[in-house]
């Protein structure tokens, strides 16, 4: 357990050579030098070298720390940060920060550009770049708790033996999930494999800051730990239990709950993943209120029109191209996608995939889902659908889904949609975290 706010490395870009950047204020470097206005960094023989406006070299170091001045103006600007990485919204974008600035080098040709920033500055913006700033309050209330909750669990279990990008696999079968703790010489990284963390570039409304104020400190704890709560954005009726996602334990505050008053049995077989995934249930996050959703999601994700049940479709041949691309393999000709194993929501979390040259099992949930799209498929909550031709050959493979993202822990559309009607931050937390408690740490 903590007891005080920590700083929290974010890495807005990885593994670059270059960047611009623009100094709003004074920033100083470790010997004393105030430095301002536009810069440039490169990763030139093992080393950063920072220039300014007129490409004269200011510092050359394998890590370069800037730390801003006193004044509440005081920000810096990235000219290049790609939001949205490899999923349907991904755009580059131009993001201003406060905090200290870290250039570190990574290998010889690369560096991190981090951003070092108290955990309640962080979370601000987190909150206001996850989803609408104008959102009800208590419903950014419940974000606030789960993001501060899951952060410094990732922070801790950071600290136990490493684990990367996880899983088994052999010829027939991969099985892959992905975890934060992969990430080295920063916390965590500023794009939706972490949390969506876009600085004071996404306005911090007052109904935020409120938010922020209001829990400052608060975790959900569970058993004396604090919990790795987990959130996305639609679970379609159903959220799902933590192996579907990741490793193979059981989280005893993430179990599968139904998104409303009225309980709805889990899915257990392929018939009621047909009946659940072709119906639209009452829930929480089944909403098409255009009003309301103005007022929960960024503009970027208003993009996204259908998210409590959605058609994905492609010819056969196009989804060939995809899964080849995306996987690796040459299955040759598609024959069959056949659904092995699903979680209680109806998420897939082993897929058989049957060609002509290759079948292979693959898992689990985010991997089905990055196979299956040039994107990422919404989620891997589908049931699969089959057109032939006049010589009966396949010709399209049409995905019948629902939801949108992992669908463990909190629903965030269903969360919004609850403090829309009135529900209270603790009643939220508690529908989506079962027998977690609410505890101030400092």
């Amino acid at each position: 357990m903590i007891d005080s706010e920590p700083k929290i490395k974010v890495a807005l870009l990885q593994k670059c050579p270059e960047s611009r950047l623009k100094l709003e204020g004074t920033f100083f470097l470790p010997d004393g030098r105030a430095i301002t206005g536009e810069l440039s960094a490169r990763a030139e023989n093992g080393q950063i070298v920072l220039a300014d406006s007129a490409c004269r070299e200011i510092i050359r170091q394998k890590e370069i720390l800037l730390n801003p001045g006193t004044s509440s103006d005081t920000f810096f600007t990235v000219l290049n940060v790609k939001i949205g990485i490899d999923f349907h919204w991904q755009r580059i974008q131009e993001q201003s920060f406060r905090g200290a600035l870290l250039l570190s080098m990574v290998g010889r040709n690369d560096f991190h550009l981090i951003n070092v920033v108290p955990l309640e500055d962080y979370l601000a913006s987190v909150i206001s770049s996850e989803m609408s700033a104008d959102a009800p309050l208590e419903f950014l209330k419940a974000q606030a708790v789960t993001a501060r909750s899951w952060l410094v669990a990732m922070l801790a279990k950071k600290k136990a033996p490493r684990q990367t990008l996880t899983g088994m696999s052999d010829e027939n079968e991969i099985i892959v999930w992905q975890d934060v703790n992969d990430h080295e010489g920063f916390d965590v990284c500023a794009d939706d494999h972490c949390q969506r963390y876009q600085g004071i570039t996404r306005i911090v409304s007052e109904n935020v800051a409120r938010a922020i104020d209001a829990t400052r400190g608060l975790f959900l704890v569970f058993d004396g730990d604090i919990c790795d709560a987990r959130y996305y954005k639609c679970c379609g009726g159903q959220t799902e239990i933590f192996p579907s996602a990741w490793e193979n334990r059981s989280v005893a505050y993430l179990q599968s709950i139904t998104d409303s008053e009225r309980t709805h049995p889990p899915v257990q077989s392929e018939k009621d993943a047909a009946d659940w995934l072709t119906s639209r249930p009452s829930a929480y996050c089944n909403t098409a209120d255009a009003e309301l959703l103005g007022r929960i999601l960024p503009a970027f994700d208003r993009e996204t029109l259908h998210f409590y049940r959605w058609q994905a479709a492609y010819g056969r041949e196009e989804l060939e191209a995809i899964l080849c691309k995306k996987s690796g393999i040459d299955f040759g000709d598609l024959q069959h996608i056949i659904p092995i194993e699903r979680g209680p929501s109806g998420r897939i979390c082993k897929l058989k995939i049957i060609g002509s040259k290759k079948t292979v099992v693959v898992g689990k949930e985010l991997e089905i889902r990055r196979w299956l799209s040039e994107s990422h498929l919404l989620s891997s909550a589908f049931i699969v659908a089959v057109e032939h031709d006049m010589d009966g050959r396949i010709k399209r493979f049409i995905f019948h889904g629902g939801g949108w993202g992992h669908g463990v822990g909190l629903c965030q559309i269903g969360a919004a949609v609850m403090a829309s009607q009135g529900q209270p931050t603790e009643k939220i937390l508690a529908h989506y975290f079962t027998d977690a408690i609410l505890k101030k740490l400092y």
